[in-house]
């Protein structure tokens, strides 16, 4: 499976990946997502379009992980990482390009060297959906795909970055179904919310065996809807990812790019 410099590459996430990349669970995402990359889009006529589930994008031991939506239908559908070659991509990586969580501003392909500083990408649903809308059935039938990535992470993550309203939905019963304490009532999204998850398995089961509290950052999408009117402005993002990144004890790798 192709999955790009960066990837996960633990033996657990590298498994996962593979598997969540043969999923045909949901008809109507199968039938659309291969649709796509038969007719594909005319820009795009000679690439081989992916055509299957995304798996998640990033090292095995991030600290921090951004959860979206879906994949993109001439985006990751096509290049087969998430967040890669559609504009609100252009966006997300830019923005951790600034902040020094990764190596490069852009992500055109798979194959184009990017790679992520102690953050990984992924979404509550790893196909690209009708017009760009999951059905909630769908989105639950994904969701164990979220709960194995966060089991997974348990050991080093510490903050989560949720974009959009749709994300914060389908993550907070993830949250808890991979061992983490979730308030009720349920926290209500907002671009710049806040909230702490305490680890709910530390207690029952040793120090071992639970990872550590968590952080989770509510962040408006960086759809084109929102960016483009100014809803999401660069500076806003650049803040949540500087937020969230320090809240995880991550500060990147490289320094951070001239964009304040």
């Amino acid at each position: 499976m192709e999955t790009g410099t960066g990837s996960g590459t633990g033996g657990g996430l590298a498994d996962l990946d593979e598997r969540i990349a043969g999923c045909r669970a949901c008809p109507r995402l199968v039938d659309w997502r291969e649709e796509v990359a038969r007719t594909k889009r005319a820009a795009f006529a000679d690439w081989t379009y992916w055509g299957r589930p995304v798996p998640g994008f990033g090292p095995a031991d991030a600290r921090l992980l951004i959860v979206g939506l879906a994949p993109a239908a001439h985006g990751g559908n096509r290049t087969g990482r998430m967040f890669t070659g559609d504009r609100s991509g252009d966006v997300l990586y830019q923005a951790l390009y600034d902040v020094g969580l990764a190596s490069q501003p852009t992500a055109v392909s798979a194959g184009d060297g990017l790679e992520l500083y102690g953050v990984r990408v992924t979404a509550p649903v790893h196909c690209a959906p009708p017009a760009n809308k999951p059905t909630p059935e769908e989105r639950d039938t994904c969701r164990p795909w979220l709960v194995r990535e966060l089991r997974l992470l348990r050991p080093t993550l510490r903050a989560v970055v949720v974009l959009g309203a749709f994300g914060w939905q389908a993550a907070l019963p993830a949250f808890a179904e991979a061992g983490w304490t979730v308030p009720r009532p349920r926290p209500v999204f907002g671009h710049g919310a806040r909230v702490r998850l305490d680890d709910a398995l530390r207690p029952a089961e040793g120090k071992e065996e639970g990872g550590g509290g968590l952080d989770v950052f509510g962040c408006f999408h960086v759809s084109q809807r929102n960016t483009f009117t100014g809803r999401l402005t660069p500076e806003m993002l650049r803040e949540v990812l500087r937020t969230a990144a320090g809240a995880a004890g991550e500060t990147g790798l490289r320094a951070p790019g001239g964009a304040g």
